[in-house]
């Protein structure tokens, strides 16, 4: 069994604190994870946000006046769309997660990539802690591009530089299910250490056959790995980090099989683990 694994507090810590905010990264951080993760999408005036989807999801936010959101509406919230002075506007915390109702409920907005970086350094600093890792997911769709997002290249170079002024380039990753971001971001920015996202298969030939590259980490979907798999992965060098894994019997299965990290909802989930070190 692995005893150094990645733990990764996905969005933050969506189990605990609104996700993709600053009080669910500072808990993370709180809870020793090794890496935040987070995703990333842009704004009208071309400012990197933090958010899982490119509009306001009627689950967990109210528009700017404050009020809920349709879900036959929410597309309509199209960040892309907004100013970020809009954007901040809209509550995505009060309202909470229906699908997790331990989460504390707080008025709080979509923050910026670039605030976020502050905070954390600014935490780790006065906390005496190391400073965390970052996996960040480019949330790209192909065929959406000039109406939930840019171009490829462009959405890149937006959150390149924001990365790579504003945080170590040793500390982050990029991460993507659209392998064509992948492939970009390999031709472009080749020293940047890159995770292919899957969802529904693990035939890794065919798809490092289509990246023309070996990532540097796979991070399948919990249910669709396996042992086979995982070994093939460690002999080629690709680290292994499944999502989303939220129950301490499975996480305690993939760790026996060789995994590399885990991320996971709810950071505190770790704890339990250390302590059988």
């Amino acid at each position: 069994m692995k005893t150094e694994i990645d733990w990764q507090g996905h969005r933050g810590a969506r189990g605990n604190y609104p996700e993709n905010t600053w009080p669910a990264f500072k808990f993370a951080m709180d809870n020793q994870m090794n890496t935040l993760e987070m995703d990333v999408v842009i704004s009208k005036d071309s400012q990197v946000i933090i958010s899982h989807e490119p509009f306001l999801n009627h689950l967990i936010c109210k528009d700017t006046a404050g009020n809920a959101i349709a879900e036959e509406d929410e597309k309509k919230w199209n960040l892309y769309e907004m100013t970020y002075e809009e954007i901040a506007q809209c509550d995505c915390g009060s309202l909470g997660n229906p699908n997790f109702p331990d989460q504390d409920k707080m008025k709080v907005a979509k923050p910026l990539l670039k605030d976020v970086l502050d905070q954390v350094k600014n935490y780790a600093k006065a906390q005496g802690m190391e400073l965390p890792y970052l996996n960040v997911e480019i949330k790209y769709v192909g065929g959406n591009q000039g109406v939930f997002h840019p171009e490829i290249p462009l959405f890149s170079r937006l959150v390149y530089e924001v990365l790579s002024v504003n945080y170590p380039k040793d500390k982050w990753n990029i991460q993507s299910f659209d392998f064509d971001v992948l492939k970009y971001w390999n031709k472009e920015y080749p020293k940047v250490p890159l995770a292919a996202l899957v969802e529904s298969s693990t035939d890794i030939d065919s798809q490092f056959n289509y990246l023309g590259f070996t990532p540097a980490i796979y991070s399948p979907y919990h249910i669709i790995i396996d042992q086979a798999t995982i070994d093939r992965l460690h002999e080629k060098g690709v680290k292994v980090i499944p999502w989303t894994v939220n129950k301490e019997k499975i996480a305690e299965r993939l760790i026996e099989m060789g995994v590399d990290g885990i991320i996971t909802d709810y950071p505190k989930m770790a704890s339990k683990f250390r302590d059988n070190q």
